[in-house]
This record gives C-alpha cells, structure tokens and sequence, in this order.
C-alpha cells in the first residue's frame, strides 16, 4: 500500500515579489524626468499642454536661471540670455510671437518714425523682446519726450509715448527747423509740412518763442494777420504782418504794449486799413507811419 502524503494536499507556490530597485537608481531616474529641456516645450503640445501651463513652467526656470546669475557672475548671465533666447523661439512656436504693433499718443509722422526706430518685426518672439533696450530706441527718437512699453501675450506690443509738442518754426542762418515748447528743435519734422505753425525768425527766437507766441495767439485779430516774428538783437519783437506792415514790441512789458495796439485797433480799425509801421517800443506814446498810396492817373501819393 503507498505510504501517505504528510501535510495534506499540495498547493503551488506563490511566485516571489521582485526586489525594489536600488534607492540610488530610483533617484536618479526621478533626477532624470525632472529635468528641463527646451525640446518638452514643443512635446507639450502634443501632450495637450495649455500655452498658459507652459508659460508658468517656464517662469519657474527663469526664476532659477536667474537666481543661479546673480550668483554665479558673468558666465551665468550668458547662460541665462541663452536661455531665454531658445525660450522664445519655443514660446513663438506656441502662437507667442509678434502680431500687432499698436502706437499710442503719436501723430502719423512721429509713428512711422518711431516705428523704424523700434526694429520689431512680424513673428518676432514676444518673449525674446527686451523692452528696455526697445524704449531706449524709441525715446532717442526726435518726436518722443517720453515712451512706455507694454507686452500684451499672446501676441501684442503697446508702444505709448508723450510726443514733443510742435510750437513753431524757426528760421535762422538760410535753416528752418520745427521746435518745441521748450525751444528744442525736432530733427525729425519737416518744416515745408508744418505751414499751420507760426513762423519765428533770428537768433534767440527759438528760447523766447514760448513767451511771447500765446499772448499773440490771445488776440485772433491780430494773430490771423502775422506772418513771422522777428527777434530783433536777441532784445525784442518785430511782428511782420501779411500786408507788408511792422509792430515794433518794446524790450519789456510786451502785454502793455499790446494792449495799447488793441485799443488802437478798437478806435480805429487799423489793422484792417494797413500801415506802414506801428512803433510801440515807448510805453508813453505810440507812433503810427502811413502806408505809402501812390495812385495811377497823376492823382496825389498820400506820403508820410
């Protein structure tokens, strides 16, 4: 008879659990995943990565590049500029490039001045864009006193400026140039376009047009009829009007005298009948010369 089996009937054995890996190996391919390359940036769209995730990703790596560039020097800091350069160009990829370009507070000359003074291109990496070195660029335009730049992502610039305000033209040696309110010339303006500015002319002209130009614009009569202003030995004013006549401003007190031609004007209407020359330069008088009228027929010159 077979001898009995001991311990019942058999059961197969349970397959023994493999050993977990080394520590030191785990680690280093946690190391290994972890990592930033550029190349994940485009795989992320393939992922179904949002612009707007890879965007915060990638902060926290400039964060870091620029942690290690303040600490580490020179070197580092062209690292981190190459960083961010190949950051751009994924992020470009991503519909983060330049699209639109919108200037504000410039008028339709200075923009497309200030436009080629910025250099920016359609397509160009929004995040590649140095803003500071654009704004210099911008503010050493003529037109501009001064210019922020805004970054609109995905795609937008903001250039917005303070322009330069056009006072008048100024005419000195054979040149006109436009200038500003602080007697500044803007090399940029063309003076053959700016005929609606009053026309100053001489030496000193342009640092005392600011002064006496709103006291003339005051008085519509009168500004309608000048044709320049001219500064006499970097003293005073001569107002020369379209009619060929002369109103000579004394050295000081020019609203008095002013005033005075005003009075002269409400008694007699002088600006409209012409003259030859209204001296004012003696604030306790004023003299007024006849316009020459010689008439055809041998009929009498009226003379002064």
């Amino acid at each position: 008879m077979p001898a009995a089996l001991r311990g019942g009937a058999q059961t197969k054995a349970k397959p023994r659990a493999k050993a977990p890996s080394s520590p030191r190996k785990t680690r280093g391919a946690s190391k290994a995943q972890a990592a930033y390359s550029p190349g994940k940036l485009g795989a992320a769209r393939g992922l179904g990565l949002s612009p707007g995730h890879a965007l915060i990703a990638a902060g926290g790596v400039l964060v870091l590049t620029l942690v290690v560039a303040l600490s580490t020097g020179d070197r580092a800091e062209k690292i981190s500029q190459g960083t961010q350069a190949a950051m751009g160009r994924q992020f470009a990829s991503l519909g983060f490039r330049l699209n639109a370009v919108h200037v504000q507070g410039a008028s339709p000359a200075a923009t497309a001045d200030i436009l080629t003074a910025a250099g920016v291109y359609k397509d160009q990496p929004m995040l590649g864009l140095d803003l500071e070195a654009l704004r210099a660029r911008v503010e050493a335009v003529g037109w501009v006193e001064e210019a922020r730049i805004v970054r609109l992502l995905p795609d937008t610039l903001i250039i917005a400026i303070s322009e330069r305000r056009q006072l008048a033209v100024w005419q000195h040696n054979g040149a006109s140039r436009v200038i500003d309110v602080e007697g500044e010339v803007i090399p940029e303006a063309n003076p053959l376009r700016s005929a609606n500015l009053p026309l100053v002319v001489g030496q000193g002209a342009d640092q005392h047009a600011a002064a006496i130009l709103p006291r003339i614009a005051a008085r519509p009569r009168l500004m309608s009829r000048v044709e320049a202003l001219v500064r006499v030995d970097d003293r005073r004013w001569d107002l020369r009007l379209k009619d060929g006549s002369l109103v000579q401003l004394p050295a000081v007190d020019e609203e008095a005298a002013l005033i005075q031609l005003e009075q002269l004007d409400q008694r007699s209407r002088i600006l409209e009948l012409g003259f030859a020359r209204i001296d004012l330069r003696d604030p306790t008088m004023v003299a007024v010369r006849p316009r020459d009228q010689v008439r055809s027929g041998g009929l009498v010159a009226d003379g002064a």
